[in-house]
């Protein structure tokens, strides 16, 4: 008599720092502008710190520090990847503020970055955030139209599962 239909679940990813947001089209490396790597936006980090865009829990740090990944408890994964061909930096201009199997809520500390170094040091400061597990996912993901964010305050993107 009933239908069992199963609940549609939002969760929103809210900006990781403080700067100007870039669609991930703009992001000049085909990686990310090509969402080869999933569905996501980008930030020019204007501040030094990378906060947690979601409540989750920390999946991944590369040992080069330019990047985290997260996991919500919906499942969805998100890497923030600051800057690019960060990796080059051998983690210098990073300094993480969590580790693998931490959780964190909105708003934490991940990262705290050395934006002089970097801006110097980096090929561009722009910061792709993507859900990796977004391509064939049947995941709805819907962009913000803000042109700039403030870390911990703008809605970056929601993320409708069915």
């Amino acid at each position: 008599m009933f239908n069992k239909l199963k609940k549609e679940q939002k969760a929103k990813l809210y900006a990781p720092v403080n700067g100007k947001v870039v669609s991930l089209e703009e992001v000049p490396d085909p990686v990310f502008s090509e969402k080869m790597m999933g569905e996501g936006i980008a930030i020019t980090p204007m501040d030094e710190v990378i906060f947690a865009p979601f409540d989750g829990e920390i999946v991944q740090i590369p040992e080069t520090k330019h990047a985290v990944g997260i996991k919500d408890k919906k499942g969805n994964e998100v890497l923030i990847h600051i800057g690019l061909d960060t990796v080059g930096l051998a983690g210098e201009g990073f300094t993480t503020k969590v580790k693998i199997g931490d959780s964190v809520s909105v708003g934490q500390p991940l990262i705290e970055l050395d934006l002089e170094f970097l801006r110097e040091n980096a090929k561009d400061l722009v910061t792709p955030i993507v859900i990796t597990n977004s391509v064939n996912s049947g995941k709805e993901i819907q962009l913000t139209e803000e042109k700039e964010a403030s870390a911990g305050e703008t809605v970056l993107l929601t993320i409708t599962s069915k």
